[in-house]
């Protein structure tokens, strides 16, 4: 197995039915790649710190010092401490179970939130968890459950990602907004037949294979060119153009001037096509 320097966000059982075995949870994200920045004052150029005060005494208060407190009644709270936390564990702060499993296109891909890569905690767990990713690999489905993380239950997809296990953790659908709060103004009139071909036809024709360079971050990469352009003292790169958003265009023009532009198959390539269907015909009729 692979070293790994992360700790586990989460440890416990991953369990369906009788079958179970020790798993840990690590960050599928690193934000080390991200650029950061810091607050300054452009006056003297240094950082500015955050400091906790005390909302009463306005006394700076150590981070270390601070516990957690909920309001019952305005500005009164009842204080609570790990001891607290932790006798409110229930069964998924420490068991991962599979309620069930339904077809992946089953949920929404908004629902989706965090990504965790999911391993065996240890050698015991290996066979187990072994089967159970190429069994749920094998049906296509998704496997619900739900675990304490954070100090809060959340619903979660465990599906197979190459050679191991995803936990996505799923938004509660009370924490989304209502899409017909957004969409239900929508008064769209229905679509010119013609148009929506041509549309297909477009699609059709910029439809390739998905590649992990497609979700490169080009502003971010825009962003360092302009960072060391300023420390050598260059111009700075020019912005993009940014369409205008009151351009009125000829729709059924666009749609076919975008399918003279989109890639398609040469006439070299359709005329070879054409020449190897040839000699299966003759075959056909001997």
């Amino acid at each position: 197995m692979v070293e790994n320097h992360q700790r586990p966000i989460w440890r416990g059982h991953l369990r369906l039915v009788l079958v179970s075995c020790p798993v840990a949870l690590y960050s599928a994200r690193q934000a080390a790649a991200e650029l950061h920045f810091h607050l300054i004052n452009p006056k003297t150029g240094n950082r500015v710190r955050m400091v906790t005060l005390d909302a009463g005494s306005e006394k700076e208060v150590e981070r270390s010092e601070l516990v957690k407190g909920y309001e019952f009644k305005k500005d009164t709270y009842v204080l609570l401490d790990d001891a607290d936390f932790e006798r409110a564990k229930i069964d998924t702060s420490t068991v991962l179970t599979i309620d069930k499993f339904v077809p992946a296109d089953a949920i929404d891909p908004v629902y989706y939130d965090t990504s965790y890569y999911m391993v065996p905690d240890g050698e015991a767990g290996q066979d187990v968890y072994a089967v159970l990713r190429e069994a749920i690999g094998k049906t296509g489905r998704v496997a619900l459950s739900r675990l304490v993380i954070a100090r809060r239950e959340r619903a979660v997809a465990v599906m197979p990602s190459g050679r191991g296990l995803v936990v996505h953790t799923l938004n509660d659908p009370k924490e989304l907004y209502d899409p017909d709060e957004i969409f239900g103004g929508l008064h769209t009139p229905k679509p010119d037949a013609a148009m929506v071909k041509l549309a297909t036809q477009l699609v059709d024709r910029q439809t390739g294979r998905f590649d992990l360079s497609d979700m490169t971050d080009r502003y971010e990469a825009r962003l360092r060119e302009v960072i060391e352009a300023k420390l050598r003292g260059e111009d700075e790169p020019e912005p993009a153009e940014e369409p205008e958003r009151d351009n009125v265009i000829d729709l059924m023009s666009a749609l076919k001037r975008s399918l003279g532009d989109a890639p398609a198959k040469t006439k070299k390539q359709s005329a070879a096509a054409k020449l190897k269907a040839k000699p299966t015909a003759k075959r056909r009729s001997a």
